[in-house]
């Protein structure tokens, strides 16, 4: 039987908000019905390159931006920055549309600095603390996201990695990092009944498939020696799409899936259409998000979908499509009753809910700049094409000529290179180049910057917002 969730109650209303997994569904602790429905929050406290426009990897983005600006300076824009990108304003705004979640990627870096292993920075929670406080002011649930661990998770630029390498699977001394910082931020939390749990690892991508599991199981011990009662999402192998790793499931566990839809890409030609020779339709769609959920709907656990969304080209005829692939995936997860968080809440234009204004100080600042990284191709996920698509092309073809046995798992050869070329040949001379824009700007200019950010400031897909209200 299909459970209709209760209505949103205000903060005050609600005897204890804390989440818990009550069969295939979440209920607070006084038995109301929850189905999380909200957004990630990219771009802040985790930063990307396609959020808010720089090149290749957020760390070194970050230094090369410090030797210009230097340290006062850099400080004054990057607190501005992530003061602003999500303040009052915009929780009201997400609870105005009836969503209760947001799921908040975190850098480690933040607390913890690769010098001075295992000793956490005190100043790295200040913006998480304020956050997760005004979400909870507002009915929202936040789900804090481990997004770039140490050595790197995965393989690209998203969880901070400067290389093609996720070096944290073969180091047990990075291990032993994330297992010590989530105890720390696991007793910061555990008495806040508006965290509705914690993501401990996003998109791991373990090509052995034997670290994982066990590594799961290490950390939810960890946790739980401090924290008993916050739910654990754990993402899935390769980018949260396989679970065939896992045996049984962890208590108190929601295993997340991230869905996106090959017709939401940059590269797609329509939706319904044909996108990298494959028919895509809804058909397809809900096919894919039944595979992705076998194991959750397997073993009777709570679906939640953990990142999903299109990416928006400026092309009208292109963005209506990509509206209807939104209202489509929506109307499967009300079906299926999964919860869910699109990504993302905010950016340049490209993919979030609220984006940056076309006459915004940092528009008119870095628009040639973000033109030219558009040109060159050197951002595979809004840029799929430009220069960088014809130097991997015969590259393409002399590793299928010479080399027609390799894989590069769990990537397509065209995504490795992708990765190679893009995102680390292009991407570390266009990060020197994007960090010079910021020479000779004085303390108005940077806050004028980062303060086009704000949600005043910025346009707001209103048509996109209202489909998540009915979501």
């Amino acid at each position: 039987m299909t459970t209709t969730p209760a209505a949103p109650r205000s903060p005050g209303t609600i005897p204890n908000p804390l989440l818990k997994i009550s069969g295939t569904g979440l209920t607070t602790h006084d038995g109301t019905p929850v189905r999380l429905r909200g957004a990630g929050l990219g771009g802040w406290m985790n930063m990307e390159n396609f959020i808010t426009g720089y090149p290749g990897n957020e760390d070194a983005m970050r230094s090369a931006v410090r030797k210009v600006l230097g340290e006062r300076r850099y400080e004054l824009f990057f607190d501005r920055l992530l003061s602003v990108f999500f303040a009052d304003a915009d929780a009201a705004l997400l609870a105005s549309k009836g969503l209760n979640c947001l799921r908040l990627p975190v850098n480690y870096r933040h607390f913890e600095d690769d010098a001075r292993p295992f000793e956490i920075r005190e100043e790295g929670f200040t913006h998480l603390d304020r956050v997760v406080e005004l979400c909870g002011r507002h009915g929202i649930y936040t789900i804090i996201d481990l997004h770039s661990l140490p050595g790197a998770q995965n393989h690209q630029w998203h969880s901070d990695n400067p290389t093609h390498l996720p070096s944290f699977w073969t180091h047990p001394h990075f291990q032993d990092r994330v297992v010590h910082l989530w105890e720390v931020i696991a007793d910061r939390y555990k008495d806040n009944p508006w965290v509705a749990g914690y993501n401990p690892v996003n998109e791991p991508a373990d090509e052995s498939g034997q670290v994982l599991p066990a590594f799961y199981d290490r950390l939810a011990t960890a946790i739980r020696s401090v924290d008993p009662h916050h739910i654990l999402f754990l993402d899935g192998n390769h980018y949260s799409t396989e679970f065939d790793i896992f045996g049984d499931p962890i208590e108190n566990a929601v295993y997340t899936c991230h869905d996106y839809a090959r017709a939401g890409f940059a590269r797609s030609t329509g939706y319904p259409g044909h996108t990298d020779g494959v028919w895509i339709d809804k058909e397809q769609v809900e096919e894919a998000f039944l595979r992705r959920t076998a194991y959750m709907r397997k073993t009777g656990t709570p679906i939640w979908v953990g990142e999903f969304g299109p990416v928006y080209t400026g092309d009208p005829a292109r963005d209506e499509q990509c509206g209807r692939l939104l209202a489509d995936q929506l109307e499967i997860y009300r079906r299926h009753e999964a919860n869910w968080t699109i990504w993302t809440y905010k950016d340049v234009g490209l993919q979030g809910l609220v984006h940056l204004a076309p006459d915004s100080a940092y528009d008119r600042h870095f628009a040639a700049f973000m033109t030219k990284k558009h040109r060159l191709g050197a951002e595979a996920w809004g840029s799929p094409g430009g220069a960088a698509r014809e130097l991997i092309r015969p590259l393409e073809q002399i590793l299928a000529d010479e080399f027609p046995g390799f894989t590069a798992r769990p990537f397509s050869t065209r995504q490795w290179l992708d990765v190679l070329i893009r995102h680390i040949m292009l991407g570390q001379p266009l990060v020197q180049e994007y960090a010079e824009l910021f020479r000779g700007l004085g303390n108005d200019d940077v806050l004028a910057l980062a303060d086009s950010f704000a949600l005043d400031q910025c346009v707001q897909r209103d048509r996109h917002l209202n489909m998540l209200a009915n979501g």
